[in-house]
């Protein structure tokens, strides 16, 4: 597997605090922007490399895959159309995306022992 282990860092990060952001209901910020723009970029460069990795890891791309989609959705609806817009549409389900991130780091885990996603060979 590709060397990703910066991206997973800021990956798992990003995830994390957005979330935290977010359930604080703190308001929209432009490095809020910034860090969403570049963590979509970061998920690209980690299924990349879950995809040239070979098969036997194909079933966690697919799973890390749907959730970060999942993900995307909320942080997506946060960062094109601000809070308020988030809570009209996603105010009621803050425990799901809790849920997702809360899988998403166990996803992340999993990737993280497979060698070269820390830098190992």
């Amino acid at each position: 597997m590709l060397d990703v282990k910066k991206s997973i860092e800021r990956l798992q990060w990003t995830v994390d605090h957005h979330f935290l952001h977010i359930q604080a209901q703190h308001p929209f910020m432009r490095a809020w922007a910034v860090q969403f723009e570049l963590a979509y970029t970061d998920f690209r460069v980690i299924q990349m490399a879950l995809q040239l990795s070979g098969d036997e890891n194909h079933a966690l791309l697919a799973e890390f895959a749907k959730v970060y989609e999942g993900i995307f959705n909320y942080e997506y609806e946060f960062a094109g159309n601000g809070l308020d817009s988030f809570n009209q549409k996603y105010g009621d389900e803050i425990e799901q995306y809790l849920q997702l991130v809360k899988q998403f780091d166990g996803i992340i885990d999993q990737i993280k022992v497979i060698p070269g996603a820390e830098g190992a060979s």
